[in-house]
């Protein structure tokens, strides 16, 4: 028996034993809303040490590293040198490189642009612990795993480039001259999620803000507050602490005079369930009504900013608040605006990314690709009203019969949902995209497919699948069978007829299409490349503004021919750095698929798309 197949073998055993509830949740505390959390920014000035060998981790016969190695000490090396003349340090973390984070290392220096590996950070920091409190240290992300300690204790490890995780730093916070310090490693492996190879610039780093978060012994840990498709507003908290049992817990939202209270159960969780209030404004793209909702237990006082919306199928259609909704979107990356982004994604980063969709586009959806994007997005999103796609990076090559990869996608999968449930963006959680068909895909899938529901049955659930292509008939046909589509809500398709292959553009129209009819059909990915100000109005090639916004008239008319077409997030808002793209003087490591450039100019297919969304939505 081969290894491949023992491997299936064993994924497939555990799909089978796993009770179709149990979840795979992160290890730590969830710390829902914990942006909103009063807490220390620990962003700012840090220093950084390049790793390229790992020896900070392991010595070279992989041995544990030995003394002058281990960037996680807590030694002032120059101290310790000065001494002993015989002590051999081959690092000095406190007087190393500095930077500025969240940023990636890439933008660090010149010579960090195309580093991938093991990079550790250090800052030095004071703090001021109370007695009686828990602090723990909260990463919005680090790209891809990372590890942590603090005054040379080891707090942690986390895998995963773009969702947040927590460690406990209770009792070992000093109140002056701490030192955290944090093992980011960029590199990739045949099991990690995202794979190897993508379409997409890896940014390594600490990549968004880093905050010590200090809170009561026994504290709201998690709440998720909703509106249920039956119409009651319904709320889950669970709280965390050694009193977290029959505690009592207030919900209130004082703009509807609005106050329920309940007990925890043992475990010290509580539900509560009762009738949306008269004067609730639904959330919708036209009026993105939020509300401040706060939940106090104890000297604990929690709160959220939260929208109340359903998001429902109906046969071939999306239903917003029980009507029809096209989706009129774009795909985005997390990648600012500018020359030389870092993937820092500033309030004012996201609003910028997101105001070309909304107010330039005419959109009401996002599809945030291709792994969960900064929580400033998804507060831009709920604020400007935008419908979000949210997924997760099993994407492409995923190593779909290796269970420790199931275990890895399932857990950041749990980490982007109980972040992000409470955002009332969220219409959308995808489970992949473009993965080829095979039996431990589909067993893969169908599990996290099965976690979003026991995660978030309020929400649709959704992947971006692939087609099959046949050329023997008097037309092109695209056949889309995927067997994943019967655990989906909504379907998605990445096409680029067009753009591969040898398709002319004034044969796109004639192609046909056949897709189930039974379930809303999303495009997830349309697109062409071109670069901005490169003009051939008279024979315009590919890579031209002409041909581009070409395409997007013929590919539109194609779409607008199938009987489910439910809506679209063309590939993508904008030009984002991409190693596999290197045609010199054209891509430079660009990807040019963007309506507008890298620096925000925009191209010809932008007003195309813009004037048939300004169509749609009238007609809507």
């Amino acid at each position: 028996m081969t290894g491949a197949l023992l491997r299936l073998l064993a994924a497939l055993m555990l799909l089978v034993a796993a009770p179709l509830g149990a979840q795979v949740l992160p290890a730590g505390p969830v710390l829902a809303a914990a942006d909103l959390r009063e807490g220390q920014s620990l962003d700012g000035e840090w220093t950084y040490s390049i790793d390229p060998y790992r020896e900070g981790a392991a010595g070279f016969h992989g041995e544990p590293a030995g003394t002058g190695h281990r960037r996680y000490d807590d030694v002032d090396v120059a101290a310790k040198s000065a001494a002993d003349p015989l002590a051999l340090y081959e690092y000095d973390m406190d007087r190393s490189p500095k930077a500025v984070l969240p940023s990636s290392w890439l933008t660090h220096a010149p010579e960090m642009r195309h580093y991938q590996g093991l990079v550790w950070y250090q800052k030095r920091f004071d703090a001021a612990p109370r007695a009686g409190e828990r602090q723990f240290v909260r990463f919005g992300a680090a790209n891809y795993s990372a590890e942590v300690w603090l005054n040379g204790k080891r707090l942690g490890r986390h895998e995963g480039g773009f969702t947040p995780f927590a460690f406990e730093a209770t009792g070992v916070l000093r109140p002056t001259g701490n030192r955290l310090v944090v093992g980011v490693d960029s590199e990739p492996s045949a099991t990690s999620i995202p794979p190897p190879v993508t379409d997409w610039e890896n940014y390594g780093g600490l990549t968004r803000s880093v905050r010590l978060i200090s809170l009561p012994a026994t504290f709201v840990d998690d709440a998720w507050v909703r509106l249920e498709r039956d119409g009651t507003i319904a709320a889950d908290i669970a709280l965390n602490g050694a009193d977290s049992a029959g505690r009592e817990v207030t919900l209130r939202v004082d703009a509807l005079k609005l106050a329920r209270t309940v007990r925890t159960d043992a475990r010290g969780r509580a539900h509560l369930a009762f009738a949306r209030p008269p004067k609730l404004a639904l959330w919708s793209p036209d009026k993105p009504a939020l509300y401040d909702v706060e939940i106090n237990a104890g000297a604990d006082h929690w709160r959220d900013r939260i929208g109340f919306k359903t998001i429902a199928v109906d046969g071939p259609r999306i239903l917003l608040n029980g009507k029809p909704v096209f989706l009129r979107g774009v795909a985005i990356h997390e990648e600012e605006l500018g020359p030389n982004p870092t993937r820092n994604l500033t309030p004012e980063a996201a609003r910028a990314l997101l105001s070309l969709a909304k107010d330039g586009l005419h959109a009401n959806y996002v599809r945030l690709a291709h792994y969960p994007h900064n929580e400033t997005m998804l507060r831009a999103a709920d604020e400007l009203g935008l419908i979000v796609w949210s997924e997760i990076p099993v994407y492409w090559r995923i190593a779909f019969d290796d269970p420790a990869a199931l275990e890895t996608a399932r857990r950041m999968l749990a980490e982007n949902i109980l972040r992000d449930r409470n955002r009332a963006s969220i219409g959308l959680w995808s489970v992949a995209n473009e993965t080829p068909v095979s039996d431990a895909r589909n067993a893969f899938l169908g599990r996290l497919a099965a976690d979003v529901r026991a995660l978030d049955p309020t929400r649709l659930v959704t992947a971006a699948l692939l087609t099959n292509r046949d050329d023997n008939g008097a037309v092109p046909v695209l056949t889309m069978n995927d067997p994943l589509a019967a655990s989906l809500d909504v379907m998605a398709i990445n096409t680029y007829n067009g753009w591969y292959g040898g398709d002319r553009l004034e044969n796109l129209a004639k192609i046909e299409w056949r897709v189930p009819q039974d379930k809303p059909l999303l495009f997830s990915e349309v697109g062409a490349g071109a670069l901005a100000g490169l003009h051939q109005p008279a024979n315009p090639a590919k890579f031209s503004e002409e041909y581009q916004a070409e395409y997007y008239r013929q590919t539109l008319a194609m779409l607008s021919r199938i009987p489910n077409f439910d809506g679209l997030s063309p590939w993508i808002l904008k030009d984002f750095r991409s190693p596999r793209r290197q045609r010199p003087e054209i891509q430079d490591g660009w990807n040019r698929k963007g309506l507008v450039s890298e620096t925000g100019q925009r191209k010809l297919a932008f007003d195309v798309l813009a004037e048939w969304y300004a169509a749609r939505a009238k007609a809507q």
